[in-house]
This record gives structure tokens, C-alpha cells and sequence, in this order.
């Protein structure tokens, strides 16, 4: 039986050689069941998954769901948002090159339109969109290859009514793709989106919903940091004086370009547009993310106090683009020194 078996498998890699036909499904399947299994771990921003330490590659699972909800959008301000996992951004994903990527996308059945998923980290068609397109209480499946390392951005692209209405109503997130031999190690790791809201009232008294007229014109209400004016405000970004600090940033727009700098720091590091491998400039004061863009930014906080996170399109932080880095610690006047008038 196995012998049989064996010579059919043969004759159909020889026929597809010869017609020119592709063995993807063939060599992939072979190589899937020698690796093991594992669910996805995901995080909401700011968090991140940790690092990962095997050595080899996987088949890693993902499972996300598309919900449209009503939430927070600014202090008394709500909105029509449209998600992934029920948050905005959505949640964040860390793979390993080498990895396969098994994406299931489920669209809850209570909501109103088809959905999907286009990975920046996809090489494929769409980044995937046309596979895994999912109907409201549908699912959709594809699975991919990680075959570069990147800090990389996930949104909808569903053609109903239109891409830019999921990208601007809240679908969107950040898949991590790790180098093997992983990143530096650092005391904190952190990541933070940015994204514009266009609002009008809709039909229901108090809530706001996507205005295209004002998203054509470019002119946002909103501009934020995950999801939500003050949503980096509070104690969610902490360190101590001396530690390291990693920051994976990304910029949705769906317009505009981020001008992204810390107020009182200096970056060590940026990998430029997210790239791993690539150009690592050193001693930064403000990098750009293009829309739909990233950037890793590395540190070390030297005193303690609060850093505001700003977009340097400093009209945009009274739209609500700023949030706040609080360090502890004992002060350094090597460094830093207030020198108050006598």
C-alpha cells in the first residue's frame, strides 16, 4: 500500500514538473507536519507579545474576529468603531521568520458587513484580503509563509461599501515578524498606533460615525494614539531611570504622515520604516511613518519624569495625538539638572 502510494506521489510531482505547474501545495504540506503546532499569543496595545525564543520554525495559529461595536472615541464622544478582536487597534501578532501563519478571520454574525485581513507581512495576492473575505457570521482561512522580518501593519480591505471606510472606522493592528535569532534584548517593550477619525452624527442621538466627505478632504477630527484621545495618558507606558526601551510604532493614517517624537529623548535606534535588516539610523530626534507605515524605536531613559509621545504635526496633539512615558527612579543632574533661581 505504502509503495503504491509512494509511486502515485511520484508520478504527480513528474507530471506537474512537466506541465510547469507549481508544487506549493505539495512541499508545504510536508513541511507543516514537521512542525509543531502553536496558538498565537496576542496582545492589545500597548502591549506585546513576548519574544520568541525557539529556535525553529512553526506553524503558528491565529484566530481573530471581526466585531463592529459602539465605543469611547474622546471624552464624551462616541463612535461607530469597526474592529478586530473588539478593540481599536486591533490585536497585536508576533511570528518568527520561517514560521507558517495559519490566519482564521471570523466575522460575528450580529454585524453588518463582510470583512477581511490584508497583512503587510503577506507575500501573496492581497495580502491575502480575497482569501480569507468573510460574510457576517463566516470565516475565513488562509495561511501564509514569514519569509521577511519586519514590524509590518494588518488592516480590512473588504470592497463593501469600500477599503478606506474599514481602514478609517478602526480596522487595523501590527504583526511582528521576528529574525531568528530574535532582537536585542531590552527592559520594556511597548507598541503604540496612531490613526485619524473623520466624524459626523449618525442616526443614533450621541454617537458619531465615518464622515467620507471630510476623510476625501483630508481634514480629521480626531488624531490618536491607539484608538482613543487619552488612551496613553495614564500609567500605561512605564520605566525606570537607566532601562531600555523599545517602541513598535505604527501609523495607519489613513492619510496623513507621522511625524513621531518623544519630547526630552533622544532615539538610540530607529529601524527605519519598521525594517529589520535593514538601515538602523542612531541618535534620532523625530522619524517619519508613512500612512500605513511603521517604525522600531530604541532607547534608554537616563532621568526620571514624564516624556510626552507626541506627533510633531504639533497641531495634532490637540486632536488628541499625545501620550505620556513615566519614569521613576533617582535623578542623574550629570544628565539633567533644574537649576531653580535663587
Amino acid at each position: 500500500m505504502l509503495a503504491n502510494i509512494h509511486f502515485l506521489t511520484t508520478r504527480i510531482i513528474a507530471v506537474a514538473l512537466f506541465m510547469g505547474l507549481p508544487l506549493i501545495g505539495v512541499s508545504s504540506t510536508a513541511g507543516a507536519m514537521d512542525m509543531p503546532t502553536i496558538q498565537a499569543t496576542l496582545t492589545t496595545l500597548p502591549k506585546v507579545p513576548a519574544p520568541i525564543t525557539r529556535k525553529g520554525p512553526a506553524k503558528v495559529v491565529v484566530n481573530v474576529e471581526a466585531k463592529e461595536y459602539v465605543g469611547e472615541l474622546a471624552d464624551g464622544i462616541k463612535y461607530k468603531f469597526w474592529s478586530f478582536n473588539g478593540t481599536v487597534p486591533g490585536p497585536m501578532i508576533r511570528v518568527r521568520v520561517g514560521d507558517t501563519v495559519e490566519l482564521h478571520l471570523k466575522n460575528h454574525a450580529g454585524n453588518k458587513f463582510p470583512h477581511n485581513m490584508d497583512l503587510h507581512a503577506v507575500n501573496g495576492p492581497g495580502g491575502g484580503a480575497g482569501a480569507n473575505l468573510a460574510a457576517p457570521g463566516q470565516e475565513g482561512v488562509f495561511s501564509f509563509h514569514a519569509l521577511a522580518p519586519g514590524l509590518f501593519i494588518y488592516h480590512c480591505a473588504s470592497p463593501v461599501p469600500n477599503i478606506p471606510a474599514h481602514i478609517a472606522n478602526g480596522m487595523y493592528g501590527l504583526i511582528l515578524v521576528d529574525p531568528k535569532e530574535g532582537l536585542p534584548p531590552v527592559d520594556h517593550e511597548y507598541a503604540i498606533m496612531e490613526s485619524e477619525f473623520y466624524t459626523m452624527p449618525s442616526k443614533d442621538k450621541g454617537v458619531m460615525e465615518l464622515s467620507m466627505e471630510k476623510g476625501l478632504g483630508e481634514h480629521p477630527d480626531h488624531v490618536v494614539f491607539n484608538g482613543k484621545a487619552g488612551a496613553l495618558m495614564g500609567e500605561e507606558l512605564t520605566a525606570k531611570a537607566g532601562e531600555t526601551v523599545r517602541m513598535f510604532v505604527g501609523n495607519i493614517g489613513p492619510n496623513g504622515t507621522s511625524s513621531f517624537h518623544i519630547i526630552g529623548e533622544i532615539f538610540d535606534k530607529v529601524y527605519v520604516e519598521g525594517a529589520i535588516g535593514g538601515t538602523v539610523n542612531k541618535n534620532v530626534q523625530t522619524t517619519l511613518i508613512p500612512s500605513a507605515g511603521t517604525t522600531i524605536v530604541e532607547f534608554k531613559v537616563d532621568v526620571p519624569g514624564a516624556y510626552l509621545l507626541v506627533d510633531h504635526s504639533i497641531f495634532r496633539v490637540a486632536k488628541g495625538a499625545v501620550g505620556i512615558l513615566s519614569v521613576s527612579g533617582e535623578n542623574n543632574t550629570k544628565i539633567f539638572n533644574e537649576m531653580f533661581p535663587q
